[in-house]
């Protein structure tokens, strides 16, 4: 799957890789839902690290269509929830 992470560019992912990124993005859901700035920030990292880590970035220049859009790493709390809907960033 090609993943997006806005800002950054696009990484191809294996799909074996959704079960461990969906605990963090449930966790990202949670600390958002209690808002938990700082929790959210800290998890946020985490999910964007774990896709670099384990994805493969795919040149500049090329312009796959993402199956995932990921939000920048600077983005914010209120502006990650306008990009949600109710099954989180990773689809389960």
């Amino acid at each position: 799957m090609i993943v997006r992470i806005m800002g950054e560019g696009q990484v191809r992912l294996a799909d074996g890789h959704l079960t461990e990124l969906n605990r963090l993005d449930d966790e990202l859901l949670t600390e958002m839902e209690n808002g938990d700035g700082s929790g959210f920030r800290r998890t946020l990292q985490a999910l964007l690290s774990k896709v670099r880590e384990l994805g493969e970035p795919l040149p500049d220049d090329s312009l796959e269509p993402s199956e995932l859009i990921l939000p920048s790493p600077d983005a914010t709390l209120e502006e990650v929830r306008k990009m949600l809907r109710d099954d989180g960033l990773i689809p389960g």
